[in-house]
């Protein structure tokens, strides 16, 4: 989505570095100072990056929210191999930023081996009070239908992994007119071309060169498959049916929305 955005704002393919250009102000890997006044320098619209839950966003009816879904069994699988790649160097300082942090007060969780093993983990350890999974983040379930219940704002746009999967050029085009950004159609064929993982993958240290030192595989990691389903067979069949079951206890519509996305069943 970082990449989506950029290349809308800038109706070309030249890759630009994603993380220094719009930051991920809720990380903890560089110091929020010199991140902030980087922001505040720059002089073209911006953008920025979060991990956070709807209710730890400070909410601006001037600003514009996207908000990216995707089904948890392929999000899990994806999020383990994101934290297995992470470099000695890299645990060492979230080791001592979760020491230093009177509410968190701990080591970095390291996650098991196995995906198997971490997705029962996700499922059924909590890192936050009030949540019942999400271990070593917050609660999936939450976070989903915590969004899901704020589509109704005019400046949220839910936007799902399979719908950009199935048509990633009907995609940027719905999210350049919800950021009421005029697309040249002439244009669009190499933006989204530029949009795509293998392209994102080949230009990954220029696009994300502040992962290269986080991963051991540098930007490769950042930028994995890309495709979905590919927990089928990975995970326990009795955690599969718990995933069912917490998929099952929030809202219907949410629910289908996470597993199929919007197209799938006409979700507007």
């Amino acid at each position: 989505m970082q990449r989506i955005v950029d290349l809308l704002l800038w109706q070309n393919d030249e890759p630009r570095p994603l993380s220094r250009l719009y930051p991920w102000l809720d990380q903890r890997f560089e110091p929020i100072g010199s991140v902030l006044a980087e922001l505040e320098s720059q002089q073209h619209r911006r953008a920025l990056k979060t991990h956070l839950p709807f209710d730890g966003l400070p909410i601006f009816d001037e600003v514009f929210y996207i908000h990216v879904g995707r089904d948890g069994r392929d999000a899990s699988l994806s999020f383990h191999h994101h934290l297995t790649g992470f470099t000695e160097e890299a645990l060492t300082r979230l080791d001592r930023e979760g020491a230093a942090d009177p509410l968190i007060s701990d080591f970095y969780p390291r996650p098991p081996p196995d995906p198997a093993d971490f997705f029962h983990v996700w499922l059924t350890r909590f890192c936050f009070e009030g949540h019942e999974d999400g271990c070593p983040t917050t609660s999936f379930f939450k976070m989903e239908q915590g969004y899901w219940n704020e589509r109704w704002r005019s400046n949220f746009l839910l936007v799902h992994y399979n719908d950009l999967i199935a048509d990633l050029a009907g995609e940027m085009r719905r999210i350049a007119s919800f950021l009421k950004i005029s697309v040249n159609e002439d244009r669009l064929p190499e933006l989204v071309g530029a949009a795509r993982l293998d392209a994102m993958r080949k230009a990954g240290d220029e696009l994300m060169p502040t992962v290269t030192r986080l991963f051991t595989d540098r930007a490769s990691r950042f930028f994995n498959r890309g495709t979905n389903r590919r927990w089928d067979g990975a995970y326990r069949e009795e955690d599969l049916r718990l995933y069912q079951s917490k998929i099952e206890a929030l809202s219907p519509e949410c629910a289908t929305w996470i597993e199929f996305g919007r197209n799938a069943h006409k979700i507007e």
